[in-house]
């Protein structure tokens, strides 16, 4: 398999500023430039096996950035817990958008990555080079169902120890299991990025990403959970690019009723569900991926 490059930008956030980590396929000078940003606890390398597709299908002309946002991966963790949320995730994308200088710019964003975008392309007043052409939201929108809060925050931030990445890669799969069927290799990959070795102790690994970034996350209540749900639905009215909103057939996320909304205003979403799987589809599956690489390059 081919290899992204790692790159870092220096993102300012209040303090002494943080760097955030991108990964790059394709031609490094293609002014086509597609952005996918991940979910919650995870990091721009899920994307490895969509951001090939997508550079075969363009002949090799476009770039696919994934960046690892901000306490995960290769990027910096935060002084301040409480920026881990979507105002200054949005901030380090524009920071990453001027860096970029797209000619043309689509996005994809999974669960909390798609939240980021809605707020990256919802808001017409913001500085982006050029306007998102196309948009992939992955299993989320502005209504998000309590149970699924609950569910994520039973596990988030807690900081795991692991003999061999197999017996991490078996852990993640107990809580990960709604992304649907995976192979054994498949999931193993995915699960490769996902940890970091422990220092002295060998074949050790923990998991890749900042605890801290449960603190404002294990804050919430359902209540303003509910009080955020207008502005989210504000974003997504203002979204101009041409949407396509993918949702697992199964999940606890993203119910159907918000999808059929999602797709009568605003936007209007065309609507994309896959079945045996629930949050979220992790754009590995044949048909997953054409779904998107058919959307942004046909």
């Amino acid at each position: 398999m081919a290899e992204p490059t790692l790159n870092y930008l220096h993102c300012p956030d209040g303090g002494a500023g943080h760097r955030m980590a991108y990964w790059a396929w394709g031609d490094p000078q293609a002014g086509h430039v597609v952005v996918c940003v991940h979910g919650l606890s995870r990091q721009g390398r899920d994307f490895d096996v969509l951001a090939q597709a997508l550079v075969a299908r363009a002949g090799g002309a476009i770039r696919v950035i994934c960046p690892d946002v901000a306490g995960r991966g290769q990027s910096d963790w935060l002084q301040d817990p409480q920026g881990y949320q979507v105002p200054l995730y949005a901030a380090d994308m524009l920071a990453l958008l001027h860096h970029l200088q797209p000619q043309t710019l689509d996005w994809v964003g999974t669960s909390m990555g798609g939240l980021i975008g809605m707020a990256v392309c919802g808001q017409p007043g913001l500085p982006l080079p050029v306007p998102v052409r196309r948009l992939v939201l992955n299993d989320v929108g502005p209504s998000i169902q309590w149970e699924a809060i609950v569910r994520i925050g039973a596990y988030l931030g807690r900081a795991l120890q692991f003999a061999s990445l197999q017996q991490a890669a078996d852990a993640m799969w107990a809580i990960s299991s709604s992304f649907g069927p995976h192979t054994p290799a498949q999931w193993l990959e995915l699960s490769r990025h996902m940890v970091k070795p422990v220092a002295g102790v060998p074949g050790a690994v923990t998991l890749h990403y900042d605890p801290a970034i449960a603190v404002p996350f294990g804050a919430m209540t359902q209540e303003a959970a509910v009080q955020g749900e207008a502005l989210l639905w504000q974003l997504y009215d203002g979204i101009q690019a041409q949407t396509l909103l993918l949702r697992g057939a199964q999940s606890d996320l993203l119910s159907r009723d918000t999808a059929r909304q999602m797709t009568e205003r605003g936007p209007k979403a065309r609507l994309v569900e896959f079945a045996g799987v629930g949050h979220a589809p992790t754009l590995i599956a044949a048909d997953q991926v054409q779904a998107v690489t058919s959307f942004l390059l046909d």
